[in-house]
């Protein structure tokens, strides 16, 4: 009987695929051995080859009971499996919290809380985001993250390290409230980090395809970069 494919889970902690692969190469085994090792042991009788592929391609995510199971056969903590939380509803879980629990401490809804959690985004106050920045415990680049910020974060950056970064300082602030020497040190910063990939590729005798290239590497990551530039400072 054809099997549907797997579907990504999401009831469970945000899931590190990447980890689980390097895992189970380490111990030389397969994900055919991986899955039996899941079904005899812990009695998941559903839990085939193709789903643990699934589950390491990032196209489905384990469960509670499914992460415990691949963590026992891996030889590791289920938190060695556990990735970043980047949603609304993974921050959440991550703390053990039911969607009431927060609802009730930003002071909405819960209705209008799950609706925010389904479509991934966050449309609080200031006042509320504040607060649950509190309750979820998130850090600044959580906080920009779940709050809907960091697309339009990146869009800025990227306009900084490729024109007059000088000019977006302040529109940079509004989104991320750090002091505006800090702010001035890392745009320049990254500023310079990426008209220097650019400058060195085309030393190195690549075209304009080349430099193109390495440009466009450097902004798919730039949100990481100021964040690593950030931490870098006291």
């Amino acid at each position: 009987m054809h099997q549907p494919s797997p579907r990504p889970d999401h009831t469970g902690p945000p899931f590190n695929a990447l980890a689980a692969r390097r895992l189970r190469a380490a111990l030389g085994m397969g994900p055919e051995h991986v899955a039996h090792g899941i079904r005899v042991s812990y009695g998941l009788s559903y839990v085939t080859p193709d789903l643990v592929i699934a589950w390491e391609r990032g196209i489905a995510s384990p469960g509670n009971p499914e992460l415990t199971a691949l963590a026992g056969v891996l030889w590791c903590s289920p938190g060695e499996l556990i990735g970043r939380p980047r949603t609304l509803r993974e921050h959440r879980i991550a703390r053990g919290l039911a969607p009431e629990d927060v609802a009730r401490r930003v002071g909405l809804d819960v209705r209008a809380y799950l609706r925010m959690e389904e479509t991934d985004g966050w449309r609080g106050t200031d006042r509320q985001s504040a607060a649950l920045a509190d309750v979820l415990g998130l850090d600044l680049p959580g906080y920009v993250t779940v709050t809907g910020r960091e697309e339009k974060l990146a869009d800025l950056l990227s306009s900084a390290v490729s024109t007059r970064w000088q000019g977006y300082v302040r529109p940079v602030a509004k989104i991320v409230p750090l002091e505006r020497r800090l702010l001035e040190q890392v745009l320049q910063e990254l500023h310079q980090d990426y008209q220097g990939h650019m400058a060195a590729t085309l030393s190195w005798g690549g075209g304009s395809g080349d430099s193109s290239a390495a440009g466009r590497a450097f902004l798919d990551r730039i949100v990481e970069h100021f964040w690593a530039a950030v931490d870098k400072r006291p």
